[in-house]
């Protein structure tokens, strides 16, 4: 008897974004999303361009397959356009936990409610669908930016994996690590739902 994954295809939605399944037909739009400053020049992180969209739409239709990650793209309600994308991923459900990853907006939607309302809503329906236990959050030692937006969701720092992985450039990336345990969501989402106005 096969049992019922543990991540099931949803859409997730929200005052400001809705969170969509990832589809291929949305590589043309997550290339335009990421083309307002142009996202895939920062050396720190990994944004799709024109060349490499179609594998990063596979691979993460792959994992989501595989059972460990589920991807999103971020669509404006306002303009119905995509600008951006997030992911579960490294997903791993006999012990209720998993990372939320691969974010990245549109430069012209940073640093506004976006991103706030992104992490409440992959957060709520981690603890309160899933019933996960803990949700991590990696980023680069040098993406300053991400490690503060992290720390502001309510994360707290797990540790530093030095020389975690090897860049394409062949350079070795230092991985910060956060999470968030089911315990300390109520305050959490009631932050959250206070910086949103909720």
């Amino acid at each position: 008897m096969t049992s019922s994954p543990w991540l099931k295809e949803t859409q997730l939605n929200g005052r400001h974004v809705n969170l969509m399944p990832l589809r291929q037909e949305h590589g043309p739009a997550l290339v335009e999303a990421a083309s307002d400053g142009r996202l895939w020049e920062l050396w720190y992180t990994s944004v799709p361009g024109q060349e490499s969209v179609a594998d990063y739409i596979a691979f993460a239709l792959s994992e989501q397959s595989a059972g460990r990650a589920l991807p999103f793209v971020v669509v404006d309600k306002g303009s119905g356009r995509i600008i951006g994308a997030t992911r579960y991923c490294n997903a791993d459900a006999k012990n209720q936990r998993l990372e939320i990853g691969y974010t990245w907006y549109a430069q012209s939607h940073q640093r506004s409610a976006v991103n706030t309302e992104c992490k409440y809503l992959l957060l709520e329906h981690a603890f309160e669908r899933l019933s996960a236990i803990a949700v991590e959050f990696r980023t680069h030692w040098h993406n300053l930016a991400s490690r503060a937006a992290i720390a502001r969701l309510g994360a707290k720092q797990d540790g530093v994996l030095r020389n975690h992985h090897k860049g394409p450039d062949g350079h070795y990336r230092d991985t910060v690590v956060f999470s968030i345990i089911d315990h300390e969501w109520p305050v959490v989402k009631k932050s959250l739902a206070h910086r949103l106005g909720c």
